[in-house]
């Protein structure tokens, strides 16, 4: 058995040698393993070089042939769904389509096998074009004017199927996987048919569509079935994917000169200018209403780099804010929310004035030249779609930025504005003479706001200047840019900034007494991320609190000087009371027990915690065969233990890491627990310890952290906490990683493991067994008792009962943890605050799928 306990740092050198490594392995892999892949990679290259398409794509006349469309399935060439998928349009497609091919089919191809990646292929391509073709006959009802550029439309390319492959493939894969690729394929894609809205963008779409139906059927259903429920980082992440795509559109829109999409309402604003300044001004002279006038205004406003660029800037400003949003940050959420909003204002003022006020037809507006109710009123449904996806998911946004910072970022936008404003009015002055009216200083401040809004929202508002020489074009055209540019940067550099503590210093001297003194197992639990800080009058202890429902709810003992504790406990039920909230010692042991009932305090058995007691711990005799199982399996299948610290851990380990961890908690199907139960955010701390299960192949089959224990400044022991397993990887692999931990710490010298405790688990005791008739009538009796069915009751979900059941592996030593509590007529508040604690971000809906799930079991 190999440990290593020397925590690997990850430099960005060694980080991008081993993306290259990857990209080496994965070519490597697909040569070898993936013969499918690997001909068809030949056969598309080959096929492009004799037909000399590997530059601009297939010419004309092979394309008659070759490439799918409604006019070659109308005139018998049945073939062009299959032999399009051999060709490409142009180069830098052809490359695009190999890497898709070696990173994305040759790894399906190893996972689902050649004969049915060949079926998945073949069914996607095939039913995807059928049905991409009946989707542009049908377009032609709403939109003729897509609908036309459909049906005359051709398409060529792999990416259909590879699409369709992988959504098929993703029928059996875990719930994180599935759940992500479904989410990012559909909104990627469906994005690209919206706002691109080629042919190939169609089919592609379509081909997904299937692949999701069709996946079942070709390669079964993953045995964990089709939970949807997941994390809340995981939430975040799905929402952020999908904000970003919407963000994405208008871009692949203005970028794209034959987009043809629905969406794609800024394809007529990038194009070139067949007027110049001088006789636009002579043909508004005539006639301000002039379509002419306004649309050589408009095209003056949108032409160039700087105009294009500042049209894509709320756009790139969005998907800021989605990187946000995958952070959790409520300052994200509540931007996002207002960009949405903005732009749904902007798409009902459409509305509002070519149809209910009856503009002229000619209207320029999101440059539509012949606007109709349909092509005015799609561009609102993907906002209010975005918007109303961001107001059901506000509970996922609860991240605080530090104090001060959004003061801090306000001050510099003001700062940035107002030295926009002196270089664009002082600027305006020295180049007065390159505008096509020369300027005054007032002008220029009226004409200031107008250089921030992307020229494609003022098309209603005729242009106070417009420039016509270099000097004068340059402040004109990139002034908003640089303000956006600036915004942007200044904005994603909050959203880097470490997550708000309600008192950051307050953490970082609570975890310094931490550690020069002496607290319980689960006093590492303090430092954790939603706690408050209460001190000492003499400094010498603190306690560790959030407030719940007027419930002020600690973790573990109060730390700080034993001989202090009662008095400790005392100032701290004072400091509660002065605030007007119910106390409440959650998970202390016996010592803090007995100082609370010699005060007249109730309390309540919550938990066994599981003790192994280390000095001479040898895993032998009948009752460790499954621990001694677990070592033997381990040492034949060359599965080793690894310590690292997770925030200097190997990208390729901390990958492997996160996603068996959103994997085991999206299978539950259930909201993940919080309170005394850390997840990744806490197993991302420089402190903690985590003993990783690799095999050879440094494939990660399961992972455990652990929290230290000082006693008078020294670790003496360590705390189990994060337990995750890959669902398919080495099964006894918990039994092997806490074995492996009780050897190797025992040899560093430490006294004790604490596997921690399982929430509404115990041992039954003696004790309990022998309540008498006047205990079981008290309150606090009804509340155990009702705390042992509730335990019960979320067995099946949670598991917590069986946990315990599997640290008895390890014969460990019970220690009883106890909640006490000054007031039991409160008792309910006190149920009502560990509930919502241990789930914070439950939701009604969750709530009800919990209590499903629990009758259904």
């Amino acid at each position: 058995m190999k440990i290593d306990s020397s925590p690997e740092l990850a430099s960005p050198t060694n980080r991008l040698a081993g993306y290259v490594g990857k990209v080496g392995h994965i070519v490597r892999f697909g040569i070898r393993d993936a013969p499918m892949t690997t001909s068809l990679v030949i056969v598309m290259w080959v096929l492009g070089a004799v037909t000399g398409s590997l530059v601009h794509g297939p010419s004309r006349a092979l394309a008659y042939h070759i490439a799918t469309g409604m006019g070659s399935l109308q005139h018998g060439r049945i073939w062009t769904p299959l032999t399009s998928a051999l060709w490409e349009g142009n180069l830098l497609r052809y490359i695009g389509a190999t890497i898709l091919l070696f990173v994305v089919a040759a790894p399906l191809e190893r996972r689902m096998g050649t004969r049915k990646l060949a079926i998945a292929a073949v069914s996607t391509q095939i039913l995807g074009v059928i049905l991409g073709l009946g989707w542009a006959s049908l377009a032609k009802v709403f939109d003729s004017s897509w609908g036309f550029r459909l049906h005359v439309g051709i398409a060529v390319g792999a990416s259909a199927w590879i699409v369709g492959a992988l959504m098929v493939a993703s029928a059996n894969m875990g719930t994180l996987w599935r759940r992500r690729i479904r989410v990012g394929i559909l909104a990627l894609t469906i994005t690209l048919a919206l706002f691109s809205g080629q042919l190939q963008d169609v089919i592609r779409l379509c081909s997904g569509v299937v692949g999701l139906v069709i996946g079942a059927w070709i390669v079964g259903r993953s045995a964990r079935g089709d939970r949807i429920v997941g994390t809340q980082r995981e939430g975040r992440v799905l929402v952020a994917i999908v904000v970003a795509a919407s963000a994405i559109g208008p871009m692949i829109a203005a970028l794209s000169p034959q987009a043809v999409g629905p969406l794609a309402v800024l394809r007529d604003l990038f194009r070139g200018v067949p007027w110049t300044v001088s006789e636009v001004r002579d043909l508004c002279a005539e006639s301000a209403t002039d379509p002419d006038c306004r649309r050589g205004l408009l095209e003056l406003r949108l032409s160039g780099v700087g105009p294009t660029l500042l049209s894509l800037m709320p756009s790139i400003f969005v998907l800021v804010l989605s990187d946000g949003l995958r952070r959790g940050r409520r300052f994200a959420w509540i931007a996002a929310v207002c960009a949405q909003v903005v732009l749904l204002i902007l798409s009902i003022g459409n509305f509002v004035v070519r149809f209910i006020e009856a503009a002229d037809s000619d209207s320029l507006f999101y440059g539509i030249g012949d606007p109709n109710v349909y092509r005015t009123l799609v561009p609102f449904l993907t906002p209010l779609f975005v918007l109303i996806m961001l107001i059901f998911t506000r509970r996922y946004f609860d991240v605080a930025a530090p104090v001060r910072t959004y003061r801090k970022l306000g001050v510099s936008l003001l700062a940035l504005m107002a030295g926009l404003i002196v270089v664009y009015v002082g600027g305006g002055m020295l180049a007065r003479h390159g505008f096509d009216r020369e300027p005054t200083v007032l002008m220029l401040l009226a004409d200031f706001p107008q250089r921030l809004v992307p020229p494609v929202y003022l098309q209603l508002v005729n242009p106070r200047l417009l420039p016509v020489d270099v000097e004068a074009t340059l402040l004109f055209e990139w002034t908003g840019v640089v303000f956006w540019v600036a915004a942007s940067i200044l904005v994603f550099a909050t959203l880097l900034k470490p997550a708000n503590e309600i008192d950051p210093r307050a953490t970082g001297r609570a975890r310094a007494m931490l550690r020069a003194g002496t607290g319980s197992p689960l006093s590492w639990m303090t430092t954790w991320k939603g706690n408050s800080y209460w001190f000492s009058s003499d400094g010498s202890s603190y306690v560790a609190y959030r407030v719940v429902v007027g419930v002020a709810l600690t973790t573990g003992d109060p730390v700080g000087p034993p001989d202090r504790m009662r008095r400790t406990i005392e100032e701290f039920a004072e400091f509660v009371s002065d605030n007007g909230w119910i106390p409440c010692l959650y998970s202390v042991t016996d010592d803090v027990r007995a100082i609370t009932d010699s005060m007249g305090w109730s309390g309540l058995e919550v938990a066994e915690e599981t003790v192994l007691d280390l000095g001479e711990i040898a895993f032998t005799g009948k009752r460790f065969q499954d621990v001694r199982t677990a070592l033997n399996r381990a040492k034949k299948t060359g599965i080793t233990a690894e310590w690292i610290r997770f925030p200097h851990a190997p990208l390729a380990i901390k990958d492997q890491i996160v996603a068996i961890s959103e994997e085991w908690v999206a299978d539950k199907g259930m909201p993940e627990m919080g309170f005394t139960l850390g997840g990744l955010d806490e197993v991302d701390d420089d402190e903690v310890r985590c003993l990783v299960a690799l095999d050879e192949e440094r494939t990660v089959h399961g992972v455990t952290s652990w929290l230290p224990v000082y006693r008078d400044g020294q670790i003496v022991g360590w705390t189990l906490d994060f337990m995750r397993r890959r669902a398919e990887g080495f099964r006894p692999a918990m039994e092997f990683l806490i074995a492996s931990a009780a050897l190797t710490l025992e040899e560093e010298g430490v006294e004790f493991l604490s596997l921690s405790g399982a929430p509404l688990a115990k041992v039954a005791s003696d004790r309990e067994a022998n309540l008498d008739e006047q205990d079981a009538t008290t309150l606090s009796a009804v509340m155990d008792n009702v705390l042992d069915l509730l335990g019960r009751t979320l067995e099946p979900v949670y598991g917590f009962r069986s946990l315990l059941a599997f640290k008895s592996k390890f014969q460990p030593r019970y220690v009883p943890m106890h909640m006490v509590f000054a007031d039991p007529a409160a008792l309910p508040s006190i149920g009502n605050a560990v509930g919502r604690a241990y789930l914070p971000t439950v939701s009604l809906g969750q709530g009800v799928k919990l209590v499903r799930t629990i009758l259904g079991r």
